[in-house]
């Protein structure tokens, strides 16, 4: 693996990098526009089991002059390119753990959104393979490069809130409107795209919503819960959590398996608790106000969003002491993101999401998910690398 990935890197004297993309759907079809920012990257290849979503990719890829994408409808042929050196994976979470196992297997360099996988055993698995890899792997938890946070990470480590015992953290969005879908807008190889997943009678909702069943993805709690539980395992300099526990309600949405309102609580070595409370059922807000997370000092209190950051001081709740704005939104966090990628990809330096970190996050939801299953807190054995109650 490691012979493979230097000849990769051999390929490309300049800072030139070959793009594949695996999944073009709506969020990587906008990724792959992120890498196209930089001049010195080209996409050479994409990837989709969706006609209409890898026409549409193949068309955007397109715009940027001298940009021809080769097409494949079987991701390890697009592997198996030799002129592949990175790849951008945006699928599925069902997909994410054996493609970027694949991926690192061919030599590739790996963009991977989040979560990284769906199981505590792909994890483990996952960190496992990187330790073997000379590979760049990051995933896409932006918040990792994102200014704003790296500035709040530096105020909580420079002692300015006292003592962190807590963290309280919301996403409120409401996704209960509209109905079932009924049909695709053009041609899908369903057997394809379920993959690993048991395999099931075709069925378009599971395809346009998939997120929200559980053969395919951890729901809304793991959607977002894997960027919120990053952004304090970032602002807190923690590792693996302890312990979690999870309460839900019932599921309110058409024709998913998987809740929308879900309280999750982590516990941590470095003596604090992350509370996470995501309600899918609640008002909608403007994006930069639908997330926010305090942390609880004792000597002050931070809230930190998605474009702001403010601290208040014990007994001034009222008068904000310490104030930061990204000056670019929290748009500018994916761009940072690839940026640090692609910096990576050159330098052969480690970027800010490895899957290490990665798999932190998503091992909180993944074992928030078994608690409502076996209705228990559970235990985390580093040692051993399993979930225990």
């Amino acid at each position: 693996m490691a012979g493979s990935s230097m000849l990769a890197a051999a390929a490309a004297p300049s800072d030139q990098i070959v793009l594949g993309v695996i999944g073009s759907g709506s969020r990587g079809t906008f990724v792959m526009t992120v890498f196209q920012k930089d001049a010195a990257v080209r996409v050479g290849a994409i990837c989709d089991v969706y006609e209409p979503n890898l026409e549409n990719a193949v068309a955007t890829a397109s715009k940027t002059e001298g940009t021809h994408p080769r097409i494949y409808r079987n991701y390890k042929e697009l592997l198996a390119d030799p002129s592949i050196q990175a790849v951008l994976i945006a699928t599925p979470e069902h997909w994410h753990a054996q493609m970027v196992l694949d991926a690192l297997a061919a030599g590739k360099d790996v963009y991977v959104e989040k979560p990284l996988c769906q199981t505590p055993e792909q994890g483990v698995e996952l960190v496992e393979a990187e330790k073997k890899s000379r590979n760049i792997v990051q995933v896409g938890m932006q918040r990792r490069s994102y200014d704003l946070y790296l500035g709040a990470r530096d105020v909580v480590k420079a002692g300015r809130l006292g003592k962190v015992r807590m963290i309280r953290s919301w996403w409120l969005n409401n996704y209960l409107g509209g109905g079932v879908a009924t049909r695709l807008d053009g041609p899908l190889d369903w057997e394809q795209w379920q993959g690993p997943a048991e395999h099931r009678p075709f069925d378009p909702n599971r395809f346009r919503q998939w997120r929200f069943y559980s053969e395919y993805a951890g729901g809304i709690l793991a959607d977002q819960g894997a960027h919120v539980f990053d952004g304090m395992h970032l602002l807190m300099s923690a590792g693996y959590p302890v312990a979690v526990n999870a309460s839900a309600g019932k599921v309110h949405k058409a024709g998913v398996n998987e809740p929308e309102s879900v309280v999750a609580i982590a516990e941590y070595a470095e003596d604090f608790l992350g509370v996470f409370t995501v309600n899918y059922a609640a008002m909608q807000y403007k994006s930069r106000n639908d997330q926010l997370n305090q942390l609880d000092g004792d000597a002050a209190r931070m809230d930190i969003g998605r474009e702001e950051m403010k601290v208040f001081d014990k007994g001034a709740e009222d008068t904000t002491a310490l104030y930061q704005k990204s000056p670019k939104g929290f748009g500018w966090a994916t761009d940072l993101h690839v940026q640090n990628f692609l910096e990576c990809v050159r330098t052969r330096h480690t970027p800010t999401a490895p899957m290490r970190v990665a798999f932190q996050a998503a091992l909180v939801v993944q074992m928030a998910n078994l608690s409502l299953k076996q209705g228990r807190r559970l235990r985390w054995n580093a040692a051993a690398g399993r979930v225990e109650a």
